[in-house]
């Protein structure tokens, strides 16, 4: 992943403006997320090194936080929002749902890489509940046969193989 390109030299110019101080880890894990799309281990091995930091510690960082992937992510994304407003009004409903329809866990892709369907612990948006964001729009009062429908329309209908 950290092959000599335009990104790695990105990902170096962030870490030496922030003089690669340990205490910047979080805004460098982000931004080799937005650079990468995701945390895989080499990049976490070189945020590490860099950063003269014990790897598990930068891994552990990665892990604690659910904004962070550790995986590439599909074509389309889902994440279900199980804070406590979304989950009394029937979210796990909802991902029981595309689990069903899909063929896809949480916190995976399809075999085809067109869907990802992950959770995380609440978006903000708790007079809309439930609510599911799709491909970085959230999706208010969802129910499963919306975010269905909305999934086939998005994947041309098809259904997806697991990974």
């Amino acid at each position: 992943m950290l092959r000599e390109d335009k990104r790695r030299e990105l990902l170096d110019n962030f870490m030496r403006k922030h003089e690669y101080d340990e205490s910047a880890l979080l805004e460098i894990l982000h931004k080799t997320q937005e650079i990468y799309g995701y945390l895989d281990n080499e990049s976490l091995m070189y945020v590490a090194q860099s950063l003269n930091l014990p790897p598990s510690h930068v891994y552990g960082v990665a892990t604690f936080y659910s904004f962070f992937k550790l995986k590439a992510a599909g074509e389309h994304v889902v994440t279900g929002c199980l804070g406590t407003a979304c989950y009394v009004k029937g979210v796990e409903e909802i991902m029981q749902a595309v689990e069903r329809e899909f063929n896809v866990k949480r916190g995976e892709s399809t075999a085809d890489g067109k869907l990802s369907l992950f959770v995380t612990r609440c978006i903000g948006a708790c007079a809309m509940a439930p609510s599911v964001v799709i491909d970085g729009e959230v999706m208010g009062k969802a129910t499963p046969e919306l975010v269905i429908n909305k999934l086939k329309l998005l994947l041309g209908g098809n259904k997806t193989e697991t990974r």
